[in-house]
Order: C-alpha cells, then sequence, then structure tokens
C-alpha cells in the first residue's frame, strides 16, 4: 500500500518546518503521497511541490480551512484544489485578514488572567507569511512555562471555557465547499471527533456538509482513537462519503503521529484518492 499523508502544515501557517523541510522529513520516513494543508493559506504549494518531484513524492495542493458552522468552529480540508482558482484564493485572503484581530482578542483573554505580553510572543513563532493562530499562543505559553505540551496548553487555556478563548466567526460552509470544488477539489471534514459535537448535532453536521456538495471526512487521524476511527467509517459507509487520513503533522515532538506513521484505513471504505490516477512509483 502507497504510504499516503494528506493532512499536514508548514511554516506558512502554523508548523515548524518550512514547506521543503517537511517534504524532506516525509520522504525520509517513506512518504509516498502527500498534501500541504496549512490554514487558509496556499503559498506553499509551488516549494513544497518542487521538492516533492525532487524526491519522487507524489505531491497533492491542499488547504485546511477554517469554517464557522452553527457558532462552532469546524475545519474543511480542500484537496486536489486548484491554488490558482480566484474564489479560493480570495476567500482565504479575507480568512487571513481576519487572524490578525482575533489574534489581539485573544492576548486580551490572556491578559485578563495575567498573562502579558502574549501577542507579540506568539507573533515570535510566526512564519513569514504572518499568519497567527492557537498554535502559535500554544507554543509561547509552553515556552513560559504555563503548560508542559501542546495538549495541555490547549486544554487549559485556548479553548472555549477557558482562559485565552476568542471567539471569532470564519467562513461559512456553504461557501467553502464552493471554493474546494470550484477549484476542482474534494471537500473533506478534518478530524470529526475534536468537535465534540453530540451523536445529534454530528449527524446534522453531515447532513448539510452532503447537501453543500462535501464529498470526504477524515477517518483516520492523530485526534482520533481506535473506536472513534471505526465510528466514523461507518458514518462514512452510510452516507457514501470519501475517506481520508492524516497526520496533522506541525512539527517533532509536537504531534501525535509523525509523517509516515499512520494506520490503515478501515476496510470497506473507499480512499478519497481512489480515482485520482496516481502514478507508479519507481
Amino acid at each position: 500500500m502507497l504510504n499516503i499523508d494528506l493532512h499536514c502544515h508548514s511554516t506558512v501557517s502554523d508548523g515548524v518546518l518550512t514547506p521543503t523541510q517537511l517534504i524532506e522529513r516525509a520522504h525520509q520516513r517513506g512518504v509516498c503521497v502527500i498534501a500541504l494543508t496549512d490554514h487558509d493559506d496556499v503559498a506553499g504549494a509551488a516549494e513544497a511541490s518542487r521538492a516533492a518531484a525532487e524526491k519522487n513524492i507524489i505531491f497533492i495542493n491542499g488547504v485546511e480551512i477554517s469554517v464557522t458552522w452553527r457558532g462552532r468552529t469546524i475545519h474543511i480540508l480542500g484537496l486536489n484544489v486548484d491554488p490558482d482558482y480566484k474564489p479560493l484564493y480570495d476567500g482565504l485572503t479575507a480568512i487571513r485578514d481576519g487572524r490578525t484581530q482575533r489574534a489581539r482578542n485573544i492576548s486580551a483573554e490572556l491578559e485578563k488572567v495575567g498573562i502579558k505580553d502574549s501577542l507579540e510572543g506568539a507573533f515570535a513563532f510566526v512564519g513569514e507569511r504572518g499568519l497567527i493562530g492557537r498554535t502559535h499562543f500554544a507554543r509561547f505559553l509552553i515556552e513560559k512555562g504555563y503548560a508542559k505540551d501542546m495538549k495541555t496548553v490547549f486544554k487549559k487555556y485556548l479553548v472555549k471555557g477557558k482562559p485565552g478563548y476568542a471567539h471569532h466567526e470564519w467562513a461559512q460552509l456553504s461557501e467553502t465547499i464552493d471554493w474546494i470544488t470550484g477549484s476542482g477539489g474534494r471537500a473533506v471534514i478534518a478530524h470529526p471527533a475534536r468537535y465534540n459535537l453530540g451523536k445529534n448535532v454530528l449527524n446534522d453536521l453531515l447532513d448539510d456538509f452532503c447537501t453543500l456538495g462535501g464529498t470526504g471526512i477524515e477517518v483516520v487521524s492523530a485526534s482520533h482513537t481506535q473506536e472513534q476511527v471505526k465510528i466514523f467509517a461507518h458514518h462514512a459507509k452510510v452516507r457514501n462519503l470519501l475517506v481520508s487520513c492524516g497526520s496533522d503533522f506541525h512539527g517533532p515532538g509536537e504531534s501525535f503521529y509523525d509523517l509516515g506513521q499512520l494506520p490503515d484505513l478501515p476496510s470497506g471504505c473507499t480512499p478519497v484518492w481512489h480515482d485520482w490516477k496516481l502514478p507508479v512509483l519507481s
């Protein structure tokens, strides 16, 4: 079987490796097919594609888009997209513009509990594109000793109901799916277990997603237990959704799965890449 990873991040968003370094690590760890899915940005695609060609890795253009659905933040992967498709490009630009204001709001919330200079501290970890997210705040908080690792810092500070949480309105689900499918790509719900939706709300999300033209769900993810993998594989079969797999890799030591470490997809599922006609690798 091909070693495939369709969810990872570079310094273009909140990863710690440049697109080239990410591909080099993927090559070292035996990855054959990879998608770079930076948050709300496709600027790393060209560099990653060149590096992948040099390493004989099949590169898939991707992105992870922040969406607001019923007041909740949901992430939608766009796989095999056209980075130059203007509605997608313009939509991502608008989302990134909103990230800076959210960062100010997060900093203000942290200030209320005595954590000072977090905005400047978070920006110290931001890449050259200037895209800022919660992971950058998390690295600052870990560096300052407020938490020991990524899992702890998010749980303690950066989720709803905790200091450092700031609600933000992202793109709408309908327009996000339109951007992805209009560019020739496939819309995939990223790490669905992370949203803690409950059975009924999850079914509502899947109903809306399918009705609007979404076609895939990430079944194998660093966020999923073995039991959750089975649950989401069942949802995929019932709704005829394609299934995807991704490490959600951000950097060595920060991610539960490293590149090349993903378990196999459950049997009986149709992979999102089933008709991509991937070339045979030499």
